[in-house]
């Protein structure tokens, strides 16, 4: 399945660590917003004027106590719709 199938509500993964580019209101510039293959929900999906043909997609990672944070702003290449963890029989996580 591709990243500009998805839809509002669909679980995807940060393809690798997502960091705050300086455009977050009250952000540091650098701080490391969602880590690699963390587990978000998409909750919007929209445009950047200057490129209507490339989607934005505004997704809320999990933290490590599985709490989500605020929607982050992420391009198709910075989401992944397969968990960069594999689990095996009695529940043990490969990574």
């Amino acid at each position: 399945m591709r990243i500009e199938d998805l839809d509002i509500g669909d679980v995807v993964f940060a393809a690798h660590a997502i960091t705050d580019d300086g455009s977050i209101p009250n952000g540091l510039e650098g701080e490391v917003l969602a880590e690699a293959g963390a587990r978000g929900v998409i909750t919007m999906i929209g445009h950047v004027e200057e490129q209507p043909e490339r989607s934005v997609f505004l997704v809320r990672f999990e933290d490590k106590n599985m709490t989500l944070g605020s929607p982050i702003g992420c391009w198709a290449e910075d989401l992944t719709v397969e968990s960069r963890h594999e689990t095996i029989p009695g529940g043990f996580k490969l990574s």
